[in-house]
């Protein structure tokens, strides 16, 4: 997974060039379905690496006490809302030409 903690991924919603997204594929349409599945992809890791970190924290007893003293399992929560969204990380990765894609289509018309 791309290291997404020191991602250059803005936090706050900024105005991209449309020539700069659809460049590679001279497709606004195409280029955004790239990002999407790219997007889909990081949220997915990003998921699958909270619950694991979550899950060191699972208390099987019943205790109201430990639900609500557990601050480290508060700041890992935070940790991970802090973070720039998967759409963000995989815009950001399309413009720095760092997605692999290929067109299927193009590769039947060539056979």
């Amino acid at each position: 997974m791309a290291d997404i903690k020191n991602s250059e991924a803005p936090l706050s919603t900024t105005t991209i060039d449309k020539n700069k997204v659809d460049y590679a594929t001279n497709n606004i349409y195409e280029a955004i379905s790239i990002i999407s599945k790219r997007a889909n992809q990081i949220n997915g890791d990003i998921k699958k690496e909270l619950l694991e970190k979550l899950d060191e924290f699972a208390t099987y007893n019943e205790s109201l006490e430990e639900i609500f003293e557990n601050k480290e399992q508060i700041e890992v929560s935070k940790f991970y809302e802090k973070l720039p969204k998967p759409h963000s990380l995989a815009v950001q990765e399309w413009l720095d030409d760092k997605i692999y894609y290929r067109n299927t289509a193009d590769e039947d018309l060539a056979q």
